[in-house]
């Protein structure tokens, strides 16, 4: 496609008409020549914003903008409700690919019951391959807001699902050639569809329900860069057990042959949550069918431990993900 604007029928066929209106809080939504959208907010209630530009991969980026997005909002203990799209495009993107992307968002926007409110699609020579950059909006009662400083110290600390799904299902996507000459096509196929579990706002949900401190879902950094943001953000000290940390044989396999950290990689689909009865909160979940642990407490003090058996270290400063290494190879 040639660089500037997208086309006006490009837009309405690839675009405009992949997506639905399903909210009713959507007032105005996407059309040719709007700009803004318009959000009605119910009695009582606040909107909350988060805002994330997908870069880790290409593969799937529509539906996993979308995932992205929503786990934030949801961390906040707000419902999400639709999302702005900032869409950009390299001269050698084709139309079809852009009709993919926009069907994996509308899939995800569906699977939430979230809406495309608007947005802005271009094609351009600065990226070297497509971005989205998306805006995120959500509503909650403003007396239930949640935010990371609001943990307390002797709180327990869960994990939901196990950490390193994003970072595993993206290696296994990107670097399959080389994972086959190791792995079965089976064990391959089944990392690759980790992304699966991505959203947390179901996770979510049943958190804020059973009554709890903060949440924050595990993104970039793993679960050691959630850890040091979460106690850093309440000025709270951590006891966090390793081997009580939930993760999948095959993050810890294909991790071993790429090289990677799996505790420093991205962890989309996983919620730490702090609450007062995380055992119980843990029980609520796996009736739900999602899994879930408690992975240690929250301390007096500034210090971040982490035991291995009768190993002990302090947690580090957050760290570049372990992801971005596999462009590297």
């Amino acid at each position: 496609m040639k660089i500037g604007k997208l086309p006006e029928p490009i837009l309405i066929r690839s675009v405009l008409k992949e997506v639905q209106h399903r909210r009713k809080e959507v007032l105005v939504g996407p059309a040719v020549g709007q700009d803004c959208a318009v959000l009605e907010a119910g009695e009582g209630e606040v909107l909350v914003f988060s805002t994330d530009p997908i870069t880790g991969t290409v593969k799937d980026i529509g539906s996993h903008s979308i995932h992205i997005t929503a786990n934030d909002l949801a961390a906040s203990g707000a419902e999400p409700v639709g999302v702005m799209l900032t869409m950009l495009l390299t001269p050698e993107t084709r139309e079809e690919e852009l009709k993919e992307m926009m069907r994996g968002v509308e899939k995800a926007c569906q699977e939430l019951n979230m809406e495309v409110m608007g947005g802005h699609t271009e094609i351009t020579d600065v990226v070297k391959q497509p971005l989205i950059s998306v805006t995120g909006v959500g509503k909650i009662k403003k007396e239930a807001v949640l935010t990371t400083s609001s943990v307390k110290p002797g709180q327990d600390i869960v994990i939901t699902k196990w950490i390193g799904l994003e970072g595993t299902s993206i290696a296994a996507k990107e670097k399959e050639e080389k994972l086959l000459e190791r792995f079965a096509p089976s064990f391959v196929e089944t990392a690759k569809r980790f992304d699966q579990y991505l959203s947390v706002v179901p996770d979510a949900k049943i958190a804020r329900e059973w009554g709890i401190s903060a949440m924050h879902d595990i993104t970039e950094g793993g679960v050691f860069g959630a850890l040091w943001e979460m106690a850093s953000g309440s000025g709270v000290g951590l006891d966090i057990d390793l081997k009580k940390i939930p993760i999948r044989q095959e993050t810890i396999e294909i991790c071993e042959v790429l090289g990677l950290n799996p505790y420093i990689l991205m962890s989309s689909g996983s919620m730490m949550i702090a609450a007062e009865d995380g055992f119980g909160l843990v029980r609520k979940l796996n009736q739900a069918g999602i899994p879930a642990s408690v992975v240690g407490k929250t301390t007096e003090g500034n210090d971040r431990i982490l035991r291995n058996g009768e190993d002990t270290r302090y947690l580090d400063k957050p760290q570049s993900d372990e992801l971005y290494k596999i462009y590297q190879m």
